[in-house]
């Protein structure tokens, strides 16, 4: 068994997480991920669970954060929803 990295629940069902730059995290549950490696909305505070939109290297969790964020080309961010 392993300990999550987040609540410290040692717990037979943990899962790990390997990232791009190479490291590794143990969790028990998809709450405790959440909290530790989503990002962080620039302009709010809450953590991005979705998609999210990126201007420049800062992240947003909407397309309004972004414009009220004033960053250049931000006024031009949309959420977009794909129809059929």
């Amino acid at each position: 068994m392993a300990a999550c990295e987040v609540c410290g629940n040692d717990y037979e069902k943990t899962f790990e997480i390997h990232t791009v730059e190479g490291a590794r995290h143990t969790f028990d549950s998809f709450e405790c991920a959440i909290h530790q490696l989503a990002p962080i909305c620039e302009h709010c505070g809450c953590r991005v669970i979705g998609h999210g939109i990126q201007v420049e290297d800062r992240f947003f969790c909407c397309a309004h954060c972004a414009r009220e964020s004033a960053v250049a080309g931000s006024e031009k961010a949309r959420d977009a929803v794909a129809t059929s």
